[in-house]
């Protein structure tokens, strides 16, 4: 059975999927990007090798150990056991038959850029998937917790790693960089709000301090507090009476900051999608993505349970180093892009 949190991640991909292929339809349609010839093999051997080895690795370790994972599948997908033999295995039959299937000559078809978004969510979805989880691990590690168990998926992580390779495969394709960026960041922004809502209703542990502070009387009580009972990540004092794998429950109502960022986020990507057809210069809508993702993320961070680090007379996150980041990167750009001359302004 689907989880919450996996049900709100496959959401996410899906508007994502959806922003992305109406974007690259529009960008086409004005004449900005164009269809182009491509091998019609579509996934490399060594990609399917890939994911056979995760897929047999996963596999065979989860029936050895199954009645360990009963109703918290997320602390065995998410972590980094499995069984090394049966991947390697496995991984290579499937690189065999993926190679023995591929085409020995080189057959092209004209595609439509739109039609990159199958390759493109596969790549991304696996770089950015390993890109998520590799600075989870960096943060649990930073903060003495355990890298084997799940502890949740880094945002930025996800969407540095998959930035790149959706750059990557766009230049590929003769799509330059600052508009591809331009494509992806009202996706990319939607898809983060989606993310947040699954993180909330999951529990999955980015809840944020405890808040002590009086509630607004205007204020839902939902969205001033909430205890994350049942929560994913196994935190707090135990349910009496309850019986499942989720019995758990913050011991002090703290801030519901999930929910905050998928209400803020959301928002945003509705002020990208209305930008989207004014922005004339390549590589400015993506610079507002970064500038306000930025923002928004450093902001939070004050009313979020995260380790921190000194740097200098600060104390900051891991989200909020890489949050300032990710608002030079947007100023950098629009600095930039604004010293072009008009020939680079867009139809």
């Amino acid at each position: 059975m689907i989880t919450p949190f996996g049900l709100f991640l496959l959401l996410g991909f899906v508007a994502a999927y959806v922003t992305f292929r109406l974007e690259y339809r529009r960008k086409e349609a004005e004449g900005i990007i164009k269809p182009f010839a491509a091998p019609t093999r579509i996934v490399h051997p060594l990609l399917w090798g890939l994911a056979g080895f995760i897929a047999g690795a996963k596999l065979v370790y989860w029936w050895q150990h199954r009645y360990q994972y009963i109703g918290t599948p997320q602390d065995f997908i998410f972590s980094l056991r499995g069984n090394l033999i049966a991947g390697l295995v496995c991984g290579l039959a499937v690189w065999l038959i993926a190679k023995r299937r591929s085409s020995p000559k080189t057959v092209t078809e004209v595609v439509h850029p739109y039609q990159l978004m199958d390759r493109l969510l596969l790549y991304c979805g696996l770089f950015g998937f390993a890109g998520a989880v590799l600075f989870a691990k960096l943060e649990d590690a930073a903060a003495h917790r355990s890298i084997v168990a799940f502890n949740g998926l880094n945002y930025y992580g996800g969407l540095i790693a998959g930035a790149l390779t959706y750059l990557y495969i766009n230049k590929r394709y003769g799509i330059r960089a600052a508009i591809a960026a331009d494509i992806g960041s009202p996706g990319m922004m939607l898809a983060y709000a989606v993310g947040r809502i699954g993180c909330h209703v999951a529990g999955d542990g980015d809840w944020g301090i405890v808040n002590e502070q009086t509630k607004p009387v205007w204020l839902p009580a939902w969205l001033w507090t909430s205890r994350y009972a049942h929560n994913s990540a196994h935190q707090g004092i135990y349910i009496p009476g309850c019986t499942g794998s989720n019995c758990t429950i913050l011991p002090e109502p703290v801030y519901p900051t999930p929910l905050y960022e998928a209400i803020i986020c959301f928002g945003l990507f509705l002020l990208l999608w209305k930008l989207r057809r004014s922005i004339k210069i390549p590589g400015n809508l993506f610079a507002y993505f970064a500038i306000l993702n930025g923002v928004e993320r450093f902001a939070i961070e004050f009313i979020r349970v995260n380790p921190r680090y000194a740097i200098g007379p600060w104390n900051l996150s891991q989200a909020q180093i890489i949050a300032v980041g990710w608002m030079l990167t947007g100023l950098t750009v629009l600095l930039l892009f604004q010293r072009k001359n008009s020939s680079t302004i867009l139809p």
